[in-house]
């Protein structure tokens, strides 16, 4: 778990953990990314949280999702 800062929502501070790990290629193109059970259980957070953090990367164009499959890292991640 990463020790949340009190000042920024956490859904905010995991969105950029997994937004780095796009970028540094932990997570390459067309790999899964944390499931919501997943991001409750690394974070510490709640499922609505995780939920936050999915619907943003989804919208800046980072990860898909293909319902009953999961959610992958979009071919060419902005």
């Amino acid at each position: 778990m990463i020790e949340f800062a009190p000042d920024v929502p956490r859904w905010r501070q995991v969105a950029e953990v997994i937004r780095q790990r796009i970028k540094d290629g932990t997570y390459p193109p067309r790999t899964r990314v944390p499931s919501v059970l997943q991001l409750q259980e690394e974070f510490g957070i709640a499922g609505m949280t995780a939920h936050k953090v999915h619907r943003a990367l989804r919208a800046e164009g980072l990860i898909y999702t293909e319902p009953g499959l999961g959610s992958y890292v979009s071919k060419d991640p902005a």
